[in-house]
């Protein structure tokens, strides 16, 4: 029997339900979202999916609720909440949806729900608390944006709890797509940045035929030797170093001091590149009018680098 029915409950939503709802109607077009907690709504049935409320997990069943005692686990004891448990029985699918190629079905998968999905989760769970990231950045998790979408306390019009989570589905839709989106670019990049690895053998600069994702790439094949990368933009060409980590601003190799927040005429005598247009002052990123300006200008800040 067709799936003819998703259904989750009324009232004021959370991220997890309506990131839930992306996933299912993605998967399931045609089939109506219902908010309801009435009994004959949230009891199983072969044409519908109840999530987020029920009392019940049973996959078999298509119920996925997480509020119960004994609650849904991960393997590693960590507490699902309704997104988690859809996104392990049809995330696969989804991907499959937004043509995921299949061979990068199952990594694409596993890194969305570390990366995104287990984090809505403790959330959701009270597992982890978004005031730990102190004052200026708590009220910026994904989950409290979403939810800042409810309807305000005292809007009690009929169906307003109804109509502001329906406004907040594209929204919710707009960034678990880009997310799977930018996961798959990186697999395509991958091969490019392995290609242009072999090309640059001992060589110190990576060049690259676009801007993309390249920082795992060296990492996985462990061009420890590289220092930078180029890459046309536009009529331009940039040149940029290369980060020792996620979560960190530490370059394998800085571009030269004295390069730092100039332009132009003033960039082109500090560097003697004719062509050189711009170095931030963080010196992480430098643009030439020219490949030929910024072939140089990556020999110099090679130069710099290893004399240091």
């Amino acid at each position: 029997m067709s799936i003819t029915h998703l259904v989750t409950h009324s009232g004021g939503f959370h991220a997890d339900e309506l990131l839930s709802s992306v996933i299912l109607t993605r998967l399931f077009p045609v089939a109506e979202l219902i908010r309801s907690r009435d009994k004959a709504w949230i009891t199983p049935r072969e044409d519908r999916i109840i999530y987020d409320v029920g009392g019940q997990f049973d996959a078999s069943a298509q119920i996925f609720d997480h509020h119960q005692r004994p609650n849904p686990l991960r393997e590693d004891g960590q507490p699902y909440s309704s997104f988690g448990l859809i996104w392990a029985q049809y995330g696969r699918d989804y991907l499959r949806a937004m043509d995921v190629p299949e061979k990068e079905v199952e990594a694409i998968h596993g890194s969305f729900d570390r990366g995104f999905v287990l984090p809505v989760d403790l959330v959701d769970n009270g597992a982890v608390n978004t005031s730990e990231a102190g004052p200026i950045f708590s009220g910026m998790t994904l989950p409290v944006l979403l939810e800042s979408l409810k309807t305000v306390f005292d809007d009690r019009e009929e169906g307003a709890d109804d109509r502001a989570f329906m406004a907040a589905l594209p929204v919710a839709r707009a960034f678990v797509e880009a997310q799977i989106k930018r996961k798959a670019a990186k697999f395509r990049a991958g091969a490019m940045v392995m290609a242009a690895i072999e090309a640059a053998g001992e060589g110190r600069v990576l060049e690259l035929p676009m801007g993309m994702p390249f920082r795992a790439g060296v990492e996985k094949a462990g061009a420890d030797h590289l220092l930078f990368v180029i890459h046309p933009r536009g009529t331009d060409w940039a040149l940029t170093t290369i980060r020792v980590g996620d979560d960190t601003f530490e370059n394998r190799a800085d571009l030269p001091a004295d390069w730092a927040g100039l332009t132009d005429d003033a960039l082109e005598a500090a560097s003697g590149v004719k062509g050189a247009k711009f170095c931030h002052n963080g010196r992480f990123i430098a643009v030439g009018s020219s490949r030929d300006a910024i072939l140089q200008m990556a020999e110099l800040a090679v130069k710099e680098a290893l004399e240091k």
